[in-house]
């Protein structure tokens, strides 16, 4: 059975949040102190959290970076916040989704169906050997690193997912838009030079482990791995 976990101070809410997902056959559990967020996800270790922005003591974006070092589990922001910035801002510290309030349970549902199939269903096989393999490149999807022979480089969980996919398909092109429907269900808030930084952010961390041209740009169509640095092995 999956858990949620419920990061809401609207007692209302998340009563309703609660009993439309127990109809699903989900298992939840709500934060019932504000101070000890952390050991309650800790000890509940969720397969999803749903977490709100305007939370006593800290707010959700602190929330969504201690869970994400704590764990690679999807994250889906519920909040009445409709700005556009307020929805980048939580991709960037670690989302996997984001719904505004007031919302339509349904799609709640539908949004959460999909983030736990990718996470642990049929798009996921093998989810507990999560490790992928390209001429000496190592990606490490659930510890959130990537490394070449000794030299090895923390991973944000975006850029872990966007090497993710490259990795999986060596030099073939692989779009934006499959890109941007890996990383995140909802596509209509997101700036298209979002995907472009967190591109320019894998660049880097390739770079740091000695690798300088193996992301390229395909101009008008995406972008691929070529792992030419395995022929200097």
């Amino acid at each position: 059975m999956f858990k949620i976990f419920i990061v809401e101070d609207d007692t209302g809410l998340v009563g309703l949040l609660k009993e439309y997902l127990h109809k699903f056959g989900y298992a939840t559990q709500s934060v019932h102190d504000f101070e000890t967020v952390r050991d309650q996800f800790e000890s509940y270790d969720p397969h999803l959290v749903l977490l709100d922005i305007n939370l006593p003591k800290f707010d959700g974006y602190y929330w969504c970076r201690q869970f994400r070092s704590l764990s690679t589990c999807p994250i889906i922001f519920i909040s009445a916040r409709d700005g556009k910035m307020d929805q980048v801002m939580a991709l960037e510290n670690g989302a996997d989704d984001y719904i505004t309030k007031p919302f339509d349970y349904e799609i709640v549902m539908a949004k959460i169906k999909s983030q736990l199939r990718r996470a642990y269903g049929s798009y996921a096989a093998g989810q507990n050997e999560r490790v992928l393999s390209v001429a000496g490149l190592t990606l490490d999807v659930e510890r959130l690193s990537v490394s070449l022979g000794q030299t090895q480089a923390e991973l944000s969980h975006t850029e872990a997912k966007i090497l993710d996919e490259l990795m999986k398909k060596p030099e073939q092109i692989v779009s934006r838009d499959r890109l941007l429907e890996k990383i995140w269900d909802d596509q209509a808030f997101v700036d298209d030079n979002t995907l472009n930084v967190y591109i320019t952010r894998v660049r880097k961390k390739l770079t740091a482990l000695g690798i300088e041209d193996g992301l390229q740009t395909v101009r008008g169509r995406g972008y691929r791995l070529v792992p030419s640095w395995g022929d200097e092995a």
